[in-house]
């Protein structure tokens, strides 16, 4: 809820979520943000087609590789963070529940664009593209 442009890259997928939809992909919003506050931020974009999860715990979000921030108080449009958050990811989960891909970040500038990740699912699912990133023996 306190960050523009986690509202902004939210209205974006919400734009999309019948493309993904189209090529096999559920879309959901996952935040380490109650319920309040996420709902109100699904208001904001008024969603109508993304779903929202809440209440996800710090600590999973860590575990799923999220990096962990601090309160600086007030934003740039005057809503006070949460003393600790989860700075953005996107993640595509294969239905084997194996991780297809993902991205992680330490601040909310420059995200991955749903427009290419929509070009980057027609070819993986045309040409049968394996997740990548594989190897996890000695290097």
């Amino acid at each position: 809820m306190h960050c523009p442009l986690c509202a902004t890259y939210l209205k974006e997928l919400e734009k999309r979520v019948a493309e993904f939809a189209e090529r096999g992909v559920t879309c959901i919003a996952i935040s380490t943000d109650g319920e309040e506050r996420t709902r109100a931020m699904a208001d904001k974009i008024e969603a109508k087609s993304l779903r929202f999860g809440y209440d996800l715990p710090l600590s999973v979000a860590k575990d799923w590789g999220l990096y962990i921030s601090t309160s600086r108080g007030k934003t740039s449009i005057g809503i006070e963070e949460p003393a600790l958050f989860s700075e953005p990811g996107l993640f595509m989960v294969s239905p084997d529940q194996s991780l297809y891909y993902g991205s992680v970040q330490t601040m909310p500038f420059v995200r991955p664009h749903f427009s290419e990740l929509v070009s980057a699912l027609e070819f993986a699912i045309a040409n049968n593209y394996p997740a990548r990133g594989e190897y996890t023996g000695d290097v």
